[in-house]
């Protein structure tokens, strides 16, 4: 059973991302807080979860949650600022859009919340000295796999997940010869002979390597 709480604060914000990997569509990032007496036996690590349960859970997540954010951060930024960057920056923007401050932070991986903020990019949200402060302000605890251990973070994991699918479905049909539906723009097979085939998009992640043999493919 996971955990309901790290640090003993009620207000205490799980935030976790999802996307990481895919070669087209944003990186997702959500953060969630969940009253004291949540508890749901379904509820786990959103990689866990088939997406049938995983689209059922999201309507019950947002109804209990106290408060939830969602965050996309789209192809142009994660080729500017790196996508290990444009993941933290995706989690630190959540944060921020939450309708409460929280009191701690618990965020899956390894990394430290207010690890590089207010990165000078030219797309996307630029942090304000104030919006900065408050991050830094936040106590935050990474905890590696901590989408299989806290509700919280489970809980933003299923969110992250959710609405990036449902952004990779709608695309899917501006682009149907990738399969995105499917796919959901991960490096599968199928999607890899599409971009040798048919070229990257305005969706595709040019900083990553779309193909093994990226020197083929003319950009």
């Amino acid at each position: 059973m996971l955990q309901k709480n790290f640090s003993g604060h009620i207000l205490e914000t799980g935030t976790d991302e999802a996307g990481r990997g895919c070669l087209a569509g944003p990186v997702t990032a959500a953060a969630v807080i969940l009253p004291e007496d949540f508890e749901n036996q379904i509820l786990n690590d959103s990689k866990q979860l088939s997406e049938k349960i995983r689209v059922r859970l999201k309507p019950i997540i947002e109804e209990h949650a106290i408060c939830f954010a969602v965050t996309h951060l789209f192809p142009d930024e994660i080729d500017e600022i790196n996508i290990l960057n444009a993941s933290m920056k995706g989690m630190q923007e959540c944060i921020l859009k939450l309708e409460k401050t929280p009191q701690f932070i618990i965020v899956d991986g390894n990394r430290a919340l207010n690890a590089k903020l207010g990165l000078k990019n030219s797309v996307g949200k630029q942090f304000s000295l104030t919006e900065i402060e408050l991050l830094k302000s936040i106590p935050n605890r990474s905890i590696i796999k901590g989408d299989a251990k806290f509700l919280s973070i489970a809980a933003a994991s299923v969110l992250a997940k959710t609405y990036r699918d449902e952004y990779m479905d709608k695309i899917h049909e501006e682009f149907p010869m990738y399969n995105w539906k499917k796919n959901k723009g991960y490096p599968t097979k199928e999607h890899r002979e599409a971009i040798r085939k048919y070229g990257p998009t305005k969706y595709h992640r040019m900083s990553f390597r779309l193909l093994p043999d990226q020197l083929t493919l003319d950009l």
